[in-house]
C-alpha cells in the first residue's frame, strides 16, 4: 500500500508541475501577445469597414509588428472604432498625422493594421489620441468589377467580330474597298493622274519662267529671295 501510495502521489505531482508550467507558458505567450510585459501607449482609430480585423491582431509600422489590436467597438451604423496598443519605444516615430490602413499578413493571412509614416513637421501622436484612416478595398469590390470588366472586353470582341465579318463580306464602304477589285483598280489609276497632272503642271512652271511675259516677274522674286537668304546669313554672322 505504501508504495503504491508513493507512486500516485509522484504522478500527482508531476500532473501539478506540469498543468502549472502551462498555465505560466500560457500567461506568458497571451501577456507576450497583449504586450502585458512592455510598457505601452493606447491610439485609437475609426473605420467604416474593419474588413475582418479581430481582436489581437498585430500592427505594424516601417513593416515592424509594434502592436496589438486591443479592443474593436461599433460606434454607430457607419463607424467601427479600434482600439490599440502601441510599443512605447516607437512613440517617437509615429505622427500625429499618421494614418491606418488594414492589410493583410499574406494573401490568405490574417488581417493586420499598417500605420504609415507621418510628416516631419507634424508633432507627435499624444496618448490616446485617434488618427486618420484610409478605407479597405473589399474583395467582393474587385472581384465585382473584374466581372464588369471582363464583360465588356467580351461585347468589345464580339463587336470586333461582326465589323471583321462584315468587312470580309464586303458590306460598307471600307468592305467594298478591301473587296471590290474595280474600286481599287479605279484608286489606283486615279493615283496615276494625279502624278501626271503633278509632272504637266510642273513643266508648265518651267515653261512659264522663260517665256518673257513672266521672266521679269520670276526673276524679281528669285532676286528677293536671294536677298533674304543673304539677310540671315548675317544675322546669323553677328550672332
Amino acid at each position: 500500500m505504501d508504495t503504491h501510495s508513493q507512486k500516485f502521489k509522484i504522478k500527482l505531482g508531476l500532473f501539478i508541475v506540469g498543468g502549472l508550467t502551462l498555465f505560466v507558458l500560457a500567461i506568458f505567450i497571451i501577456g507576450k501577445q497583449k504586450n502585458l510585459f512592455n510598457p505601452v501607449f493606447k491610439l485609437t482609430t475609426t473605420f467604416y469597414n474593419v474588413s475582418g480585423l479581430q481582436v489581437g491582431n498585430n500592427i505594424r509600422f516601417s513593416g515592424i509588428v509594434v502592436g496589438t489590436v486591443d479592443n474593436i467597438r461599433i460606434i454607430n451604423d457607419s463607424t467601427v472604432k479600434v482600439y490599440m496598443l502601441i510599443k512605447k519605444e516607437v512613440k517617437p516615430f509615429i505622427k500625429s498625422d499618421s494614418e491606418m490602413a488594414i492589410g493583410s499578413e499574406g494573401l490568405i493571412g490574417d488581417r493586420l493594421l499598417i500605420i504609415s509614416q507621418g510628416s516631419n513637421s507634424a508633432p507627435l501622436a499624444n496618448e490616446g489620441q485617434q488618427l486618420g484612416s484610409i478605407e479597405p478595398v473589399e474583395t467582393d469590390a474587385i472581384i465585382a468589377s473584374l466581372h464588369v470588366t471582363a464583360g465588356n472586353a467580351e461585347i468589345i470582341t464580339q463587336q470586333l467580330a461582326e465589323i471583321m465579318t462584315k468587312i470580309n463580306s464586303g458590306h460598307g464602304t471600307l468592305g467594298r474597298l478591301v473587296q471590290d477589285t474595280t474600286i481599287a483598280r479605279n484608286l489606283n489609276q486615279t493615283m496615276v493622274n494625279l502624278r501626271k497632272s503633278s509632272k504637266g503642271l510642273n513643266e508648265n512652271m518651267e515653261a512659264a519662267k522663260h517665256n518673257f511675259l513672266f521672266k521679269g516677274y520670276f526673276n524679281k522674286k528669285a532676286k528677293a529671295a536671294a536677298k533674304k537668304a543673304d539677310e540671315i546669313k548675317v544675322n546669323q554672322g553677328k550672332k
